[in-house]
């Protein structure tokens, strides 16, 4: 443990097990936005029928 004032500040591990525990921490976003569980069926509106706002003079 190597602290700052005090304060926790980082730990020291060796390369390998450091990749060892990214790998196994959480998906990255590319792999979340790639997997099954993040696919569904999107209910979109139809197209063209927004409504505008009137458009008020300026003064």
């Amino acid at each position: 443990m190597v602290t700052r004032r005090g304060a926790e500040a980082a730990v020291l591990i060796p390369v390998d097990e450091w990749r060892r525990l990214q790998s196994a921490a959480r998906p990255s976003l590319k792999q979340l936005l790639l997997s099954e569980d993040a696919r569904t069926d999107l209910t979109l509106p139809a197209r063209g029928q927004a409504t505008r706002r009137k458009v008020e003079p300026m003064l």
